[in-house]
């Protein structure tokens, strides 16, 4: 069985967020990086498929010269190889770009599970695995809650829905599922490990972001402003329901 976990870099909950001078970026020289949260859990599941099934587990990242690092941790986790698609521009890539570089890399690759987590702790689209799918004609399964091999064409999953239901399905390989938080718990690096992943391959691949055309363009970031107004009503009863009135009606225009 072949595995391929997406896995992206992101700045840790943690660290203070500062716009760039350009307003289109984020200063990164104070921020610690780490990898997504639920990535995590997607490449657990993947580590715990080889385990029982055997195969192969590959972690692909985009991203920056740094990204390096959580490619380096995955591989420490258990993963056998790490492709990192390099991306030192600061130019915005909406998600659909994002899922047609990836899914040009996967393309051909013959992996039978593509692995990537519910969503992003940065930007949250919720989308990549979903599109990864679209882009490679496979099947697709998102708020994945188990998985569980059938043979080696099929793949059982549990799918979180709402109001605390859950589905189960068969789904035929190649198969992109999208992983929910919780679905396992990710091990640590062990000191073995972090010595063995640094003889274990690790492809660097230089993007020609020339293919790609955006459809989506970034006008500016902006850390959200706290603002708190209090206006006080006087009057009597019929003045002060008047008043509310005036204020729903022509101010918030909420009535």
């Amino acid at each position: 069985m072949k595995i391929c976990v997406l896995i992206k870099q992101v700045p840790d909950k943690d660290s203070k967020i500062t716009i760039g001078p350009d307003s289109k970026s984020i200063d990164t020289s104070n921020i610690t990086n780490i990898i997504n949260e639920s990535d995590n859990y997607a490449l657990e599941e993947a580590l715990l498929l080889k385990e029982k099934h055997g195969g192969e587990v590959v972690v692909c990242s985009l991203g920056g010269d740094s990204a390096n690092e959580i490619i380096k941790t995955a591989l420490a986790k258990g993963a056998d190889k790490g492709i990192h698609l390099i991306d030192n521009s600061s130019n915005y890539k909406d998600i659909l770009t994002v899922a047609k570089i990836i899914a040009k890399q996967l393309e051909g690759q013959n992996y039978d599970l593509v692995l990537s987590g519910l969503q992003s702790d940065d930007s949250g689209n919720c989308q990549l695995g979903l599109l990864i799918a679209e882009l490679l004609g496979t099947s697709h399964s998102s708020l994945v809650m188990s998985t569980e091999m059938i043979n080696e064409n099929t793949v059982k999953i549990k799918q979180e829905l709402e109001n605390g239901w859950f589905q189960w399905s068969e789904l035929s390989l190649p198969t992109s599922l999208t992983i929910q938080s919780g679905i396992n718990n990710p091990r640590y690096a062990s000191l073995r490990g972090i010595m063995m992943a640094k003889n274990k391959p690790l492809e660097s691949i230089e993007v020609n972001f020339s293919d790609y055309e955006s459809s989506v363009e970034l006008e500016k970031l902006y850390i959200p402003s706290k603002t708190k107004e209090t206006q006080y009503i006087e009057g009597s009863a019929d003045e002060m329901a008047s008043e509310i009135l005036n204020i729903l009606t022509n101010e918030i225009k909420v009535l």
